[in-house]
């Protein structure tokens, strides 16, 4: 045999007293083939949705339901590393070292991306080739176009053997968990190569989706295929069983495992797996029991009896005739007898035995068949899970982790994170369940699978993985996360420049951190209108204050902004809350003339802003001065508001009461009619006035006006228990006489109307949450803590 027959790399040790136990070797061939080159984790996301069919019938034995093996073809738990994760003798997961040198990509070390994405030549491509090369090159995720470059490079190039893996390895790179595309990759290797190289991709394929149940399948149809020795076949097997046997759809393995021992007329390993496949809990636990029964009716007992078992029973039947005297013809007539009672009890023992497995395999089939039910996607797919499906895998793991079987954990966390791959929480939730277990190795294990390969390109795994290293002592690659993030996968990202600016200052490195917001804000003042600059001078301000109380500065740097940015709300807004929390004399002429630029624009000032956001902030400012300002200013601001937006609310009033006449009765017309007469007021035109005057003016707490709902909230609300940093506006009153606020008094935090930057590159099903996951509605204060 040849160096194709030897396996890669060793992924588990299998019982040896369970029948068709593994040698240790893992080696479909002997242990002295030469081993071919061994490829790293593949990767990053996603499989196709068609499951490609094995060029092998799966046809059963009698006993075995060969209908079956057309049901739902399943793709469970996406890549494991054999480095780091390992069975013990009894399958169970050991970790065995924190080797988490996962390569980006998922490609062989000394490999990258951009290699693998390069075609071979282009002057042999055609131009529909390189057309899709150029898509793929720009834009490595576009499944649509990668599919389509494959299509082309086999209709173009059948015969090109070095052309059909250029564009398999590359596709495979980003899209690892496509098991049926390789499975025709092999079918391509077997068609134009050697067996040799049909077993190194199968190799790699179970390196890329290790639980999957068809990618195993096909390997073993290939080895039966391929391999004249049944040791080797059969380590194959127990190979593919420690990983995906106790999947809930894992029977096609098994039914295959079956029809092979039966091609063998091996029945004591036939009677031994299916007293192994009834402890499992799986989808056709019903059919592998009757063919138990159908089994034993067909065969005497003694040819079901393993070695072992045959021996323990010889010793026992020596042990009990042990001193007896030699019979005489009427004795040896009644021990006939007794001996066929004998049979038929140790028959219906060893029955007995099995339906008690059996029983419990269905006790435990029960309390899991609800969630198993609504997995409507085992596979992975370019396409986003609907809710409730995601909803079930939370629910199904919630479920399992109630439980103390760690075993179950990971493999059902395993399973899931092929179908939801693509989804950060996930991978979070495993990573932080992991930690929690004390298996840091399968945590670390976790972490780099998802920054590295499947999730790499979505901000929030890094902002959460440079946090965990943080938090275990890593800080180099801590800030190796976040510079990963600042330069590569979202620059400008306003949390993760608070983030890592927050954990420099925790680690005493204060010039550090304002260094990354000046950092920031040089890269953002390049830009042709950023949206971003206004935002990180506000915070730049509010961290200044915060860390070291210098107002001077934190005052400072919101003037360069109001000098180098577009005026906006957030930024104006961060001014008025500075100076309305500090005991210096308020600079509200310098105030009032920023709020009438930005209030009333004209064509020497045009203003992006909203008219909704325009009169929000022209009504901090006048609860602003009515606190701090003089008669004049206020009566200039109250003016002012008047005449920019009284008539814009009374002509939305307008619209509101059209919408409302259109809907209610006559005779509700004519009550409106009758009542509505009196003409508005100018304090009317404030929003929510009639609770911020209240008869009892500086008792009753001043509420400053609800942040427009259609502003989504900008700050992540896991800095909401930040110190220092207190709610101003939540629980402010006027006091009895105009006074300067005390210099103690915290600064309040920014209200939640930033305009929103640009967010993760979240799948689309993201955008309906769960009920749990809801995005939290802006209090009706001014400044409420979203840190």
């Amino acid at each position: 045999m040849g160096d194709s027959e030897t396996m890669m790399v060793e992924t588990s040790a299998v019982d040896t007293n369970i029948a068709a136990a593994s040698d240790g070797s893992h080696s479909i061939a002997p242990s002295d083939a030469p081993a071919p080159t061994s490829v790293s984790d593949a990767g990053e996301m996603v499989s196709s949705a068609s499951s490609i069919q094995s060029a092998d019938s799966l046809t059963l034995a009698s006993n075995v339901d060969s209908s079956n093996m057309n049901a739902t073809s399943v793709d469970v738990t996406q890549q494991e590393n054999p480095d780091v994760m390992a069975y013990d003798s009894n399958e169970n997961f050991t970790g065995n070292g924190a080797t988490t040198n996962t390569t980006e990509n998922g490609v062989a070390d000394g490999i990258g991306t951009a290699a693998l994405h390069q075609p071979l030549d282009s002057s042999g491509l055609s131009a529909e080739e390189e057309r899709l090369w150029s898509i793929v090159m720009t834009n490595s995720l576009d499944f649509d176009a990668w599919t389509a470059l494959i299509e082309e490079t086999e209709r173009m190039s059948e015969g090109n053997i070095l052309k059909i893996r250029k564009v398999y390895d590359a596709f495979l790179a980003e899209f690892p968990l496509c098991y049926g595309y390789w499975k025709k990759y092999a079918d391509h290797e077997a068609r134009l190569s050697s067996m040799d190289k049909v077993a190194e991709v199968y190799e790699r394929a179970i390196q890329g989706v290790t639980y999957s149940v068809d990618m195993w399948l096909h390997y073993c149809v290939f080895a039966i295929s391929t391999y004249g020795d049944p040791d080797t076949i059969r380590r194959l097997f127990e190979r593919a069983l420690a990983y995906v046997g106790t999947d809930y759809l894992c029977f096609p393995l098994w039914d295959k495992y079956m029809e092979y021992e039966i091609s063998q007329n091996d029945w004591p390993r036939i009677a031994t797996i299916y007293t192994r496949v009834l402890e499992i809990p799986n989808q056709q636990l019903d059919r592998y029991f009757e063919g138990f029964k159908e089994l034993v009716a067909s065969r005497p007992l003694s040819e079901l009896r393993t070695a072992e078992e045959a021996a323990a029973n010889s010793e026992a039947a020596s042990q009990e005739n042990e001193g007896e005297l030699p019979p005489n013809s009427a004795e040896q007539s009644s021990k006939a007898v007794s001996a066929s009672l004998k049979d038929a009890e140790e028959l219906e023992k060893y029955i007995a035995i099995r339906e008690e497995i059996y029983r419990k395999a269905k006790d435990s089939d029960s309390k899991i068949i609800g969630f198993e039910t609504a997995i409507r996607r085992p596979y992975f797919h370019v396409r986003p899970l609907n809710v409730a499906e995601l909803e079930n895998w939370h629910n199904y793991l919630d479920f399992i982790e109630g439980g103390d079987d760690f075993n179950k954990v990971v493999k059902l966390y395993e399973r899931c994170l092929i179908a939801c791959a693509r989804y950060p929480e996930y991978w979070i939730r495993y990573v932080l369940c992991m930690e929690t277990s004390g298996s840091m190795e399968l945590a670390e294990n976790a972490l780099a699978r998802a920054t590295q390969v499947f999730i790499k390109r979505q901000p929030e795994i890094h902002l959460f993985a440079a946090r965990f290293k943080e938090q275990h002592g890593d800080v180099p690659g801590a800030r190796a996360a976040y510079q990963l993030v600042h330069t590569g996968i979202s620059p400008g990202l306003l949390e993760a420049i608070i983030k890592h600016a927050n954990m420099e200052h925790r680690l005493g490195n204060l010039e550090d951190a304002y260094s990354l917001y000046e950092q920031a804000i040089a890269i953002e003042k390049g830009k042709e209108q950023s949206q971003a600059l206004p935002l990180l001078f506000a915070q730049y301000s509010r961290f200044v204050f915060l860390v070291s109380g210098n107002v001077d500065k934190a005052r400072e740097i919101l003037v360069q902004g109001v000098e180098s940015a577009q005026l906006s709300k957030p930024l104006l807004e961060a001014m008025i809350h500075l100076e309305s929390i500090q005991s210096h004399p308020k600079q509200i002429e310098y105030l009032d003339s920023l709020v009438d630029k930005f209030t009333v624009p004209n064509s020497d000032n045009p203003s992006v802003a909203s008219i909704d956001e325009r009169e929000e902030l022209s009504s901090i400012f006048l609860e602003f001065v009515d606190l701090f300002g003089d008669v004049q200013s206020i009566k200039k601001a109250d003016y002012r508001h008047a005449k920019v937006f009284l008539n814009h609310r009374s002509v939305a009033d307008s619209k509101k009461r059209h919408a409302d006449d259109y809907l209610v009765s006559d005779r509700t017309k004519l009550a409106k009619s009758l009542i509505s007469t009196s003409a508005p007021s100018v304090m009317g035109a404030y929003p929510s006035t009639q609770n911020q005057w209240a008869a009892g003016y500086g008792v009753q707490p001043q509420a400053w006006p609800q942040a427009s709902q259609t502003q989504p909230q900008q700050w992540n609300p896991g800095y909401a228990q930040q110190a220092a940093y207190g709610s101003y506006g939540t629980s402010y009153t006027h006091p009895q006489a105009p006074t300067s606020v005390p210099q103690s008094a915290s600064y309040g935090t920014y209200p939640p109307t930033y305009p929103a930057q640009q967010a993760y590159a979240q799948p689309a099903v993201a955008a309906a949450l769960t009920p749990g996951q809801q995005p939290t509605a802006a209090a009706p204060a001014y400044y409420p803590s979203y840190y």
